[in-house]
């Protein structure tokens, strides 16, 4: 099983390149980043996890900027978001994010990708809530068009591009490896089975129940059973739960690392090292 790590890197922090250097030393398999642009002060949307929102939350390096410094020193190590709010994004400029870090990186970009669940962070970028999920599915069908190996135009709902001259491409072609985030249920299960490559699941829980259902959506569209990748997200190791997945079939999993100092992720990396 890969072992990957998240962390909610700041300004606070340790760094991206400090933290990257000692993922790959150590035989970590990943690192992923999430993602919010900004966090206003008045808030109606109460923190999933409940409780006050932790203050790195509005504090967040931009994954990308991030990310391409991880890349730029290590060799194998992947690179991941967890999750981009594609909604919140320009899908032109986006795609072209996305291809560059991923072809420079030698395909080792693996977008994951989300719906949200700040409400306030949304409407500042024009987003409809209701209409969210049905505007990232036309996001992504726009960059697919750019990313594609001949131009390619895109009418969409929400958006279009013409045909256009539109490099690099992404590494493996096509697009990059694709996941999407959220609670499982049939909207999130046909958006997978239909765009991406398979499911980051936050925390793991309920996967026993929710795969099967999730392989028969996929298998119903389609899909090669080989091909769905299932990857619990921001999780908390223990032994027991490690082989549980590895029973359903899973090969990856992020673990969750804390907001902090380099030393104090350092000595949590030295934790986890045992699960490696």
């Amino acid at each position: 099983m890969r072992i990957a790590v998240t962390i909610f890197l700041t300004d606070q922090t340790v760094t991206p390149v400090r933290l990257a250097r000692e993922l790959e030393q150590r035989g970590f398999a990943g690192l992923y980043l999430p993602e919010h642009t900004h966090i206003p002060v008045e808030r109606a949307t109460p923190y999933p996890a409940g409780g006050e929102l932790p203050a790195e939350y509005g504090r967040t390096l931009d994954p990308f900027v991030a990310l391409g410094q991880a890349s730029a020193v290590t060799e194998d190590l992947r690179l991941g978001t967890g999750i981009t709010l594609v909604a919140q994004h320009d899908p032109i400029d986006l795609a072209k994010q996305i291809a560059t870090l991923d072809q420079l990186s030698g395909g080792r970009f693996t977008l994951g990708l989300g719906y949200g669940w700040n409400k306030e962070e949304a409407a500042d970028h024009g987003v409809e809530w209701t209409t969210r999920r049905d505007l990232v599915r036309d996001r992504m069908a726009l960059m697919r068009a750019l990313w594609a190996d001949e131009p390619t135009s895109y009418e969409g709902e929400f958006g279009s591009v013409r045909a256009s001259y539109a490099y690099p491409k992404p590494h493996r072609g096509g697009a990059p490896r694709t996941l999407v985030g959220g609670a499982a249920g049939p909207k999130l299960f046909a958006g997978i089975a239909e765009y991406a490559d398979g499911w980051l699941p936050i925390g793991g829980r309920g996967l026993s129940e929710s795969l099967p259902v999730l392989r028969q959506v996929w298998a119903d569209a389609g899909r090669a059973e080989a091909d769905l990748q299932v990857v619990p997200y921001a999780v908390l190791p223990e032994a027991g739960k490690l082989a549980h997945y590895a029973d359903l079939g899973i090969d990856e999993v992020v673990l969750q690392l804390p907001s902090a100092d380099e030393a104090s992720v350092l000595k949590v990396l030295d934790e986890y090292a045992r699960y490696l």
